[in-house]
Protein backbone atom coordinates (compact mmCIF):
# COMPACT_ATOMS: atom_id res chain seq x y z
CA UNK A 1 0.00 0.00 0.00
CA UNK A 2 1.34 3.44 -0.92
CA UNK A 3 2.47 5.60 1.90
CA UNK A 4 0.96 9.00 2.57
CA UNK A 5 4.21 10.62 1.42
CA UNK A 6 4.25 8.86 -1.94
CA UNK A 7 0.57 9.81 -2.50
CA UNK A 8 1.46 13.44 -1.84
CA UNK A 9 4.39 13.24 -4.28
CA UNK A 10 2.14 11.66 -6.93
CA UNK A 11 -0.49 14.38 -6.37
CA UNK A 12 2.15 17.10 -6.62
CA UNK A 13 3.51 15.57 -9.82
CA UNK A 14 0.04 15.27 -11.41
CA UNK A 15 -1.24 18.67 -10.28
CA UNK A 16 0.31 20.67 -13.18
CA UNK A 17 -1.11 18.19 -15.70
CA UNK A 18 -4.58 18.32 -14.12
CA UNK A 19 -4.54 22.12 -14.09
CA UNK A 20 -3.41 22.24 -17.71
CA UNK A 21 -6.14 19.79 -18.75
CA UNK A 22 -8.74 21.80 -16.85
CA UNK A 23 -7.55 25.07 -18.43
CA UNK A 24 -7.56 23.62 -21.93
CA UNK A 25 -11.13 22.50 -21.46
CA UNK A 26 -12.10 26.07 -20.63
CA UNK A 27 -10.31 27.83 -23.49
CA UNK A 28 -12.24 29.10 -26.46
CA UNK A 29 -11.73 26.94 -29.53
CA UNK A 30 -9.32 28.47 -32.04
CA UNK A 31 -10.98 30.70 -34.61
CA UNK A 32 -10.97 29.45 -38.19
CA UNK A 33 -8.39 30.95 -40.52
CA UNK A 34 -9.72 33.88 -42.55
CA UNK A 35 -10.90 33.43 -46.13
CA UNK A 36 -10.23 35.75 -49.07
CA UNK A 37 -12.41 35.34 -52.17
CA UNK A 38 -11.96 36.92 -55.60
CA UNK A 39 -14.71 36.92 -58.20
CA UNK A 40 -14.43 36.30 -61.91
CA UNK A 41 -14.74 38.56 -64.93
CA UNK A 42 -17.99 40.50 -65.08
CA UNK A 43 -18.90 39.85 -61.46
CA UNK A 44 -18.51 41.90 -58.30
CA UNK A 45 -17.36 41.26 -54.77
CA UNK A 46 -20.76 41.94 -53.30
CA UNK A 47 -23.30 40.93 -55.93
CA UNK A 48 -26.21 39.56 -53.87
CA UNK A 49 -26.86 36.95 -56.58
CA UNK A 50 -23.33 35.51 -56.70
CA UNK A 51 -20.37 36.40 -54.46
CA UNK A 52 -22.59 37.91 -51.78
CA UNK A 53 -24.38 34.54 -51.48
CA UNK A 54 -21.06 32.67 -51.31
CA UNK A 55 -19.74 34.97 -48.57
CA UNK A 56 -22.91 34.59 -46.48
CA UNK A 57 -22.95 30.82 -46.99
CA UNK A 58 -19.35 30.47 -45.75
CA UNK A 59 -20.04 32.71 -42.76
CA UNK A 60 -23.12 30.66 -41.88
CA UNK A 61 -21.37 27.28 -42.25
CA UNK A 62 -18.18 28.31 -40.40
CA UNK A 63 -19.15 30.42 -37.38
CA UNK A 64 -16.62 33.09 -36.49
CA UNK A 65 -14.82 33.08 -39.85
CA UNK A 66 -13.64 36.37 -41.33
CA UNK A 67 -14.39 36.51 -45.07
CA UNK A 68 -12.93 39.22 -47.28
CA UNK A 69 -14.54 39.39 -50.71
CA UNK A 70 -12.17 41.48 -52.81
CA UNK A 71 -13.50 44.65 -54.46
CA UNK A 72 -11.29 46.21 -57.11
CA UNK A 73 -12.57 49.76 -57.16
CA UNK A 74 -14.69 52.12 -55.10
CA UNK A 75 -18.05 50.46 -55.75
CA UNK A 76 -19.68 47.43 -57.37
CA UNK A 77 -19.89 48.99 -60.84
CA UNK A 78 -16.21 49.96 -60.84
CA UNK A 79 -15.38 46.47 -59.58
CA UNK A 80 -17.20 44.92 -62.58
CA UNK A 81 -15.57 47.32 -65.06
CA UNK A 82 -12.12 46.69 -63.60
CA UNK A 83 -12.62 42.93 -63.97
CA UNK A 84 -12.70 43.52 -67.74
CA UNK A 85 -10.40 46.43 -68.36
CA UNK A 86 -7.92 47.07 -65.53
CA UNK A 87 -4.44 45.68 -66.12
CA UNK A 88 -4.01 42.43 -64.19
CA UNK A 89 -0.69 43.56 -62.70
CA UNK A 90 -2.36 46.67 -61.29
CA UNK A 91 -5.16 44.52 -59.84
CA UNK A 92 -2.72 42.09 -58.22
CA UNK A 93 -0.71 44.97 -56.72
CA UNK A 94 -3.90 46.52 -55.35
CA UNK A 95 -4.87 43.23 -53.73
CA UNK A 96 -1.41 42.75 -52.24
CA UNK A 97 -1.76 46.14 -50.55
CA UNK A 98 -5.30 45.37 -49.33
CA UNK A 99 -4.17 42.06 -47.82
CA UNK A 100 -1.05 43.50 -46.24
CA UNK A 101 -3.04 46.27 -44.50
CA UNK A 102 -5.79 43.97 -43.15
CA UNK A 103 -4.93 43.14 -39.51
CA UNK A 104 -7.20 40.07 -39.53
CA UNK A 105 -5.09 38.39 -42.24
CA UNK A 106 -1.62 38.82 -40.75
CA UNK A 107 -1.33 35.23 -39.47
CA UNK A 108 -2.29 33.85 -42.88
CA UNK A 109 -5.44 33.13 -44.82
CA UNK A 110 -7.07 30.67 -47.18
CA UNK A 111 -8.25 31.83 -50.60
CA UNK A 112 -10.89 30.83 -53.13
CA UNK A 113 -10.84 32.30 -56.61
CA UNK A 114 -13.60 31.97 -59.16
CA UNK A 115 -12.60 31.89 -62.84
CA UNK A 116 -10.11 34.71 -63.45
CA UNK A 117 -10.15 35.42 -59.70
CA UNK A 118 -8.45 32.05 -59.23
CA UNK A 119 -5.84 32.94 -61.81
CA UNK A 120 -5.21 36.32 -60.19
CA UNK A 121 -4.98 34.81 -56.70
CA UNK A 122 -2.31 32.50 -58.07
CA UNK A 123 -0.33 35.63 -58.92
CA UNK A 124 -0.98 36.97 -55.39
CA UNK A 125 0.38 33.73 -53.91
CA UNK A 126 3.54 34.05 -55.99
CA UNK A 127 4.13 37.79 -55.67
CA UNK A 128 2.87 38.70 -52.20
CA UNK A 129 4.34 36.58 -49.41
CA UNK A 130 2.95 38.80 -46.63
CA UNK A 131 0.52 37.86 -45.26
CA UNK A 132 0.96 34.20 -46.19
CA UNK A 133 -1.65 32.41 -48.27
CA UNK A 134 -2.07 28.97 -46.70
CA UNK A 135 -4.33 27.33 -49.30
CA UNK A 136 -5.66 28.36 -52.71
CA UNK A 137 -8.76 26.80 -54.22
CA UNK A 138 -9.44 27.78 -57.81
CA UNK A 139 -12.95 27.17 -59.13
CA UNK A 140 -13.23 27.21 -62.91
CA UNK A 141 -9.85 28.84 -63.38
CA UNK A 142 -7.95 28.68 -66.64
CA UNK A 143 -4.59 27.58 -65.24
CA UNK A 144 -3.86 25.49 -68.29
CA UNK A 145 -5.01 28.12 -70.74
CA UNK A 146 -8.09 28.59 -72.87
CA UNK A 147 -8.57 27.35 -76.40
CA UNK A 148 -11.05 28.21 -79.07
CA UNK A 149 -14.40 29.89 -79.05
CA UNK A 150 -16.82 28.22 -76.65
CA UNK A 151 -20.09 26.96 -78.12
CA UNK A 152 -19.31 28.03 -81.68
CA UNK A 153 -21.29 25.60 -83.85
CA UNK A 154 -18.83 23.32 -85.55
CA UNK A 155 -15.30 23.39 -86.87
CA UNK A 156 -16.44 24.00 -90.46
CA UNK A 157 -18.54 27.10 -89.82
CA UNK A 158 -17.20 30.04 -91.84
CA UNK A 159 -18.36 32.50 -89.18
CA UNK A 160 -16.62 30.53 -86.44
CA UNK A 161 -13.44 30.31 -88.51
CA UNK A 162 -13.49 34.07 -89.11
CA UNK A 163 -13.99 34.77 -85.38
CA UNK A 164 -11.23 32.30 -84.41
CA UNK A 165 -8.78 33.87 -86.86
CA UNK A 166 -9.66 37.36 -85.61
CA UNK A 167 -9.15 36.30 -82.00
CA UNK A 168 -5.86 34.59 -82.83
CA UNK A 169 -4.61 37.69 -84.63
CA UNK A 170 -5.41 40.00 -81.72
CA UNK A 171 -5.01 37.81 -78.65
CA UNK A 172 -1.31 38.53 -78.27
CA UNK A 173 -1.38 42.22 -79.09
CA UNK A 174 -0.06 44.50 -76.36
CA UNK A 175 -3.48 46.15 -75.92
CA UNK A 176 -5.27 42.83 -75.32
CA UNK A 177 -2.51 41.35 -73.16
CA UNK A 178 -2.51 44.37 -70.84
CA UNK A 179 -6.25 44.23 -70.40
Amino acid sequence: MASSCSRRLLAAALLPWCCAAWALGHLDPPSPPPLVIWHGMGDSCCNPMSMGVIKKMVEKEIPGIYVLSLEIGKNMMEDVENSFFLNVNVQVNMVCQILEKDPKLQQGYNAIGFSQGGQFLRAVAQRCPTPPMMTLISVGGQHQGVFGLPRCPGESSHICDFIRKSLNAGAYSKLVQER
